[in-house]
């Protein structure tokens, strides 16, 4: 019996088969393009795997409402063309299996509690810092929620009086993502994350 996965990032989208134990068989990425050049390649990869069900872990923001209308959405994202992009519904209908929908980071939180640095754990906190930021969070075994997800790259943080820089996130400017995610780095210090020296102040 195999299952399958998704991780939908903002730069790339990695997706795969695992057996019921959770070994990974199989691993495969793309470049997070359009919906539909993205969702093509996957789907037809999907569609000659005998997968009982598929598991996505999306960027953000989601609709994880199974009463809204929009329900597993990709909804007011910054990420160009993917606004308003119907997820989850387009490849259950596609595949006719099963589909379970969360955000990215809420799919990582329940690997680790499962599988990874939490396992024997009721709750955990996790956080990624990259392309976005995000984190995701089980108390006492249950996946938080809440009317939206708490989007925790999102929290205002407060700059240093002499720090003028505005921040790099199109909603907030300067909230977590807009000053600490790898574009905000970039746009600040005009060069990569990874090829700032260990001793620069960005740090």
């Amino acid at each position: 019996m195999y299952f399958g996965g998704i991780e939908a990032g903002g730069t790339k989208f990695v997706y795969g088969i695992t057996d019921k134990k959770g070994n990974l068989l199989e691993k495969f990425t793309c470049p997070t393009i359009t919906p539909k050049e993205t969702f093509t390649e996957i789907v037809d990869y999907f569609k000659v795997k005998d997968i009982k069900s598929l598991g996505i872990g999306s960027f953000g923001p989601v609709d994880l409402d199974p009463k809204s209308p929009t329900y597993g959405y990709i909804t007011s994202t910054p990420k160009p063309h993917w606004e308003n992009t119907n997820f989850a519904n387009y490849f259950q209908k596609e595949l006719n299996i099963p589909v379970a929908f969360d955000t990215d980071v809420n799919v990582a939180a329940l690997g680790e509690i499962t599988w990874g640095t939490a396992k024997g754990l009721d709750s955990c906190l996790y956080l990624t810092i990259g392309t976005g930021i995000g984190g995701g969070a089980i108390v006492n075994n249950t996946i938080i929620h809440g009317l939206t997800h708490p989007e925790m790259g999102h929290i205002q943080l407060p700059q240093h009086p002499d720090d003028n820089y505005v921040g790099f996130c199109p909603y907030h400017k300067n909230c977590f993502e807009g000053l600490a995610s790898g574009p905000a780095l970039a746009n600040r210090w005009h060069m990569k994350a990874y090829k700032l020296p260990s001793d620069h102040k960005a740090w």
